[in-house]
């Protein structure tokens, strides 16, 4: 924070100057169901995007960026086009969101910097929180937590062009420490379940692969074209009916439907109904098994994710496949699967802070000898869990993530 508040203050003076911290998040359970209106899991981490903004009269947004080389500045009226891989993107989008509903009139001056630097913990949800509630904040603007994730759901879907769905921005935004986030993607009705008193202590392992990579530029909206597929083939064998591609989903069909349909869908359109229907009932029974305390068999249910990811969902790649069973090996680890589409990135685990040491070593040995192109790229970290985002009045507010 310090480095932040000094580059902010050297460039735009301290007058009215606010912090937004916006949290990075991991999803124990529900993995690659929140486009399907699945039902999904989430924790907001103490690593977080945080930037430091204040107001304008002049309407222009004047950012700079602590993790990329160059500027972002353009007027509230001519807000430039997307261009594919701009760390710009998120906040010309969040400009264009708010301002379907809203008069814009007050810019940002805004310096932002995240604090892990790697894919998977969904980042581009954060830093397009942090835009929409300081553009929100200056313009006196008073949005519920829901409009909130509807606009920056808005941002990534319809202005960057990935087919998600809710729940990075519900992570981000409802989360609170010392509870398990709970959401029905298709009617947005969440709960916070809080932590068992019987529950053991837990940190959050994340073990980054050294490689990042946009998702619109993987197989992300691939799948999620192949899960309607097969979503349509079911309701049409349940059903006898024929919805449009664009509005149907998985959670539309029963079941039921599903165990008694399943064979007739073809080749990978049964492995994308197959995880999604093992991963809504990993989910549900991972609820209870959280509300009693019983992390270790919660955890086992985070392996079983990872598996069907590999196997069903057929994402991941060779690092990735690599870390999750290093995870899987490692002491002290109650369980672990990718995080975020799970094609770059990295992978999360829950594990008992007593073994950091014993985890970190274990990966340190194995992973640069398997995967020597990123020896010096791949990184471990630990974390704690912590509130979902809000702006910080005081600058000095920290938080942070050691590795």
């Amino acid at each position: 924070m310090d480095d932040l508040r000094r580059v902010f203050y050297d460039k735009f003076g301290r007058e009215g100057a606010r912090v937004v911290r916006s949290p990075l998040r991991i999803c124990p359970l529900g993995a690659h169901v929140d486009h399907q209106h699945g039902l999904v899991t989430g924790m907001a981490l103490e690593a977080s995007v945080n930037m430091m903004y204040a107001a304008n009269d002049d309407g222009y947004i004047r950012l700079q960026s602590r993790d990329f080389p160059d500027e972002e500045i353009f007027h509230l009226d001519t807000v430039p086009e997307m261009i594919p891989g701009f760390w710009g993107n998120y906040v010309r989008g969040s400009v264009l969101s708010l301002s379907r509903d809203y008069k814009l009139h007050r810019g940002i001056n805004a310096v932002i910097r995240g604090l892990l630097p790697i894919g998977g913990l969904s980042s581009s949800a954060a830093v397009t929180t942090a835009y929409l509630m300081a553009l929100c904040d200056v313009n006196e603007i008073d949005v519920s937590p829901e409009q909130l994730i509807a606009y920056s759901h808005w941002v990534e879907k319809e202005f960057i062009g990935l087919n998600n769905g809710i729940l990075d921005q519900s992570a981000n935004i409802l989360s609170r420490d010392g509870h398990l986030m709970y959401m029905d993607c298709r009617t947005e009705d969440h709960e916070l379940v809080p932590n068992s008193r019987d529950m053991p202590e837990f940190d959050v392992v994340i073990v980054y692969s050294g490689i990042t990579r946009a998702l619109i530029g993987t197989d992300y909206n691939n799948r999620v074209d192949e899960c309607r597929v097969a979503a349509s083939v079911l309701e049409e064998y349940a059903y006898g009916k024929i919805s449009p591609l664009r509005e149907v989903r998985l959670r539309d069909v029963d079941e039921d439907a599903y165990h008694t349909y399943r064979e007739q869908l073809p080749g990978r359109f049964r492995r994308r109904a197959d995880h999604f229907f093992t991963e809504i009932d990993r989910v549900r029974r991972g609820v209870h098994l959280w509300r009693e305390g019983d992390l270790a068999a919660f955890g086992q249910l985070m392996f079983e994710s990872g598996e069907s990811s590999i196997s069903n969902y057929e994402c991941g790649s060779p690092e990735l496949i690599t870390i999750h069973r290093l995870l899987r090996e490692a002491p002290g680890v109650y369980g672990a699967r990718f995080s975020g589409a799970g094609y770059r990135g990295c992978c999360i685990g829950l594990v008992d802070p007593a073994y950091r040491e014993q985890i970190q070593a274990h990966i340190e040995a194995a992973y640069p000898r398997l995967h020597p192109a990123y020896k010096d790229a791949f990184r471990v970290y630990f974390c704690r869990t912590d509130n979902g985002a809000r702006i910080v009045p005081d600058p000095d507010d920290r938080a942070g993530c050691g590795g």
